[in-house]
């Protein structure tokens, strides 16, 4: 089996991933704002990092050699990610993972500056097809603007830079590496951020099993990330994730009762046939 289509398996898993930690962030927004959301994530995710670790005796992988590139690339992630958490509280879900889909869009800006990949022409086709699809499901417009869109498209940028500046550290460190400095990077910003105000909130018995689904449901997400992003470029990886479109419009509607435009269903056929052509492209080059 070739690395890329190795790394669209990985990324199915990403998918579903992302998509429960939608769910599960949604069910806890009422209670808990995105810092205290983020900071509860990363230190349920310390423990299972650290456990999982222990047990396959990778500890000895975690190093401090390039603690610079891990902060920026989490300072990056944890902009994106908080973004992103207040996106889906205030417009449609199918919404958010649409402008969040701008994101390869600037992998593929970075790549070259930050990890010097080529981009090809197959690529720069692929992406302008997606975009293309982006703006059909949204049909951004003055009568249609909601703050939620700026922060979706911040988001958008944040996750772009978290990508690449993985891929650059998948280069030398393990994953075990990536993981651990992950979360326990994010654990001190999310409690530097949520204690600004001098008052956490914890979480409830109803709230805490979904924090937990979103700490299991992100590590896993990037656990699926890391792996496809160290089988094959960014510019190959990242559209990929275009697939979660349909899935979570179809999500909105069965359980947010969030309308299924027809139009979502142009645009994800449209985001559907850049990937296919990507990804054909580059396994035959192969």
């Amino acid at each position: 089996m070739s690395p890329t289509i190795r790394a669209c398996l990985w990324m199915i898993g990403a998918i579903v991933s992302f998509t429960s930690m939608a769910i599960a962030g949604r069910a806890v927004s009422l209670d808990l704002d995105t810092f205290e959301i983020m900071m509860y994530r990363s230190l349920i995710g310390v423990v299972i990092v650290v456990t999982i670790a222990s047990i396959a005796g990778t500890m000895h992988q975690i190093r401090t050699q390039r603690l610079g590139l891990h902060f920026v690339r989490n300072v990056s992630h944890f902009a994106g990610q908080n973004l992103w958490f207040y996106s889906i509280t205030v417009i449609p879900l199918a919404q958010v993972f649409a402008l969040e889909f701008t994101s390869p869009l600037w992998v593929m800006l970075m790549a070259p500056f930050v990890l010097g990949e080529r981009l090809t022409r197959t690529q720069a086709i692929a992406a302008m097809i997606g975009f293309i699809g982006i703006l059909v499901v949204t049909r951004p417009s003055p009568e249609t603007f909601h703050v939620g869109l700026i922060t979706a498209a911040l988001a958008a940028i944040g996750f772009a830079g978290s990508a690449v500046f993985t891929r650059k550290l998948t280069r030398t460190e393990s994953i075990t590496c990536i993981l651990f400095y992950l979360t326990a990077m994010q654990v001190v910003l999310g409690l530097s951020f949520a204690g600004f105000d001098g008052d956490i909130a914890l979480p409830t018995a109803a709230n805490l099993p979904w924090v937990v689904v979103i700490a299991i449901a992100g590590l896993v997400a990037h656990f699926c990330l890391t792996t496809a992003l160290s089988l094959a470029p960014a510019t190959i990886v990242m559209p990929i994730d275009f697939a979660r479109l349909p899935v979570i419009a179809i999500v909105g509607m069965l359980l947010y009762a969030e309308p299924l435009d027809p139009f979502v269903l142009l645009g994800a056929a449209l985001i559907f046939g850049a990937n296919y052509y990507n990804i054909w492209s580059s396994t035959r080059s192969r």
